[in-house]
């Protein structure tokens, strides 16, 4: 997993409430298993004008040019910035996967549902909760200023606006611990590796037969 440290990029507008992961990720491309391969099939049926299929060549497909990840300026942007109730739906990992294989490193919103909160921290994505009249303001701010970024320092839990102005946020301990380290559930077990060996050659001993 990606460390996370601070991050400075574009911002992304995805101003409508209670996003669903079918929408963030549509359930035919659920088929697969591997992490990698979700970017170009994320909002599917927001971001094309025609029906998507798993394996199906995304470069000729039209695009809906009212969408906002298909806008020009917000080209290249990785701070998604949403409403309330984001990720809601079914528990589907797949969605989170999406968004972080497409270039999404931070999503602010007033709320998430908690599975796909979990999700986010677990695969590399920093996920801020701020107040509503917060969220209100930053996109005001977004809508006037094209290229309009921000710099998110998970460390120093700040945000830090174009105008200098600075808003702090709140991060789990353990989670803030995994990003900066860059370990999701794996990366945390392999560090108990020696322990998990000197285990495993003590029953060696204790129950052979088992080994056998």
């Amino acid at each position: 997993m990606q460390k996370f440290s601070v991050e400075t990029g574009i911002v992304i507008p995805l101003d409508r409430p209670n996003v669903d992961t079918d929408a963030i990720i549509p359930k035919q491309f659920l088929k697969s298993i591997k992490r990698t391969g979700f970017g170009p099939n994320l909002f599917d049926e927001w971001r094309y004008l025609d029906h998507g299929e798993p394996g199906q060549d995304n470069s000729g497909r039209p695009l809906n040019p009212d969408f906002e990840l298909n806008q020009p300026r917000y080209k290249n942007g990785t701070i998604l910035l949403a409403r309330e109730n984001f990720g809601c739906g079914s528990s589907r990992e797949h969605a989170v996967w999406a968004l972080d294989d497409f270039g999404i490193r931070v999503i602010i919103a007033p709320s998430f549902a908690d599975i796909f909160f979990s999700n986010t921290s677990k695969n590399g994505i920093l996920a801020i909760t701020l107040e509503e009249t917060l969220i209100d303001k930053l996109f005001e701010q977004v809508e006037a200023m094209p290229g309009y970024q921000l710099k998110v320092d998970l460390p120093e839990q700040k945000i830090t606006l174009p105008d200098g102005e600075s808003i702090d946020f709140e991060v789990d301990a353990f989670k803030k611990h995994c990003l900066i380290e860059g370990l999701d559930d794996i990366g945390l077990t392999l560090q108990h590796q020696d322990d998990i060996k000197a285990y495993e050659e003590k029953r060696k001993q204790e129950a052979p037969w088992l080994f056998s």
